[in-house]
């Protein structure tokens, strides 16, 4: 029977796994290589790695890592961070990447989603979406690694995504980030009310209850967290972690 994707989204800075709370209070995890190895004996469904600080540091998430996860992965995976290029794109798909993540370039320069969907299949593109509530509980999306606020209408920015070809939205709450005590689900059911496209949900996810609740109630396409693949406890002891597929079926039936 169908159940959706369960992703764990690792951040990276630089060659580091680090987790943080509402893009904030950066905590180093431990080595990307090892987390991989890790997740193909949990059989994660797909991964996806996201270099947080390259945007901001005007380069790109790193090649060479990229390639030595591609030559470690069992698992479909996607990479983001700093892509600005159709170049940059074809390099990542050509090391071992099935997907790339494009976030801020996605809103400085809204036909590189066009030109790589049309150069690699939108099928290669997800578009990426940090979005965070005002005190009037407006949903805004936020930039470069959530510190620029940008001012079109949230909506009406994913339905122009996904008319220049994106494949799939991955909408993550900031409010949520880090932590564990659920995901944003009317954030989630207003982006999948307003796209085609799968909508993945991220942010906030602490228990397999919670990807039922984006799945069934947020009508979310497939599931991601972090904070939930690598920690343990309430002391939140660093040790990666991934349901068992009797436990998500359950979850998703």
């Amino acid at each position: 029977m169908y159940r959706p994707r369960v992703i764990p989204v690792l951040l990276l800075k630089g060659l580091g796994l680090v987790k943080t709370v509402k893009f904030d209070k950066e905590r180093y995890i431990g080595d990307p290589i090892n987390a991989v190895r890790i997740f193909n004996d949990l059989e994660a469904d797909e991964l996806a790695f996201v270099d947080i600080t390259a945007t901001n540091e005007n380069r790109t998430i790193s090649l060479d890592l990229v390639r030595n996860i591609g030559d470690e992965a069992f698992m479909p995976f996607a990479v983001g961070g700093g892509i600005t290029t159709l170049e940059e794109i074809k390099q990542l798909l050509s090391v071992g990447a099935e997907k790339v993540i494009i976030n801020t370039a996605a809103v400085t320069n809204p036909n590189l989603i066009e030109q790589a969907a049309n150069s690699f299949g939108n099928q290669s593109i997800i578009v990426s979406l940090d979005i965070k509530k005002s005190l009037f509980n407006k949903y805004t999306i936020y930039t470069n690694s959530g510190s620029r606020k940008l001012k079109a209408d949230f909506i009406e920015h994913i339905k122009k995504m996904e008319s220049l070809g994106a494949g799939e939205i991955l909408i993550n709450s900031i409010d949520n980030d880090g932590m564990m005590q659920g995901y944003d689900i009317e954030l989630i059911n207003q982006v999948s009310n307003a796209v085609s496209i799968p909508v993945i949900a991220a942010g906030g996810a602490g228990a397999t209850k919670d990807f039922g609740q984006a799945f069934k109630e947020g009508q979310a396409s497939a599931v991601a967290a972090g904070s939930m693949f690598v920690y343990h406890g309430p002391r939140r002891a660093v040790l990666i972690n991934y349901p068992d597929k009797n436990e998500l079926f359950h979850v998703f039936n």
